[in-house]
């Protein structure tokens, strides 16, 4: 039992810090409206994976986030 909470974890260690460095790489802001906006790629395998995360992150921080660039 010990070793499925070290691995549980761990993984949740990489989820948050995947997060992390995701939010932190991929940031842009809009010249339209002027806030910050987190891109994620164009995959909506990544953004649906990590939308847990930016509920919290949204609601912490007010950031915004997007799939893709914006044309």
């Amino acid at each position: 039992m010990k070793r499925f909470f070290v691995i549980v974890l761990i993984v949740g260690a990489v989820y948050m810090g995947t997060y992390i460095w995701l939010r932190k790489s991929c940031v842009e802001r809009w010249d339209r409206d002027g806030h910050n906006y987190v891109m994620f790629p164009q995959s909506r395998l990544v953004y649906y994976v990590y939308r847990p995360l930016t509920y919290v992150d949204a609601h912490l921080t007010g950031m915004r986030f997007h799939i893709g660039p914006y044309h």
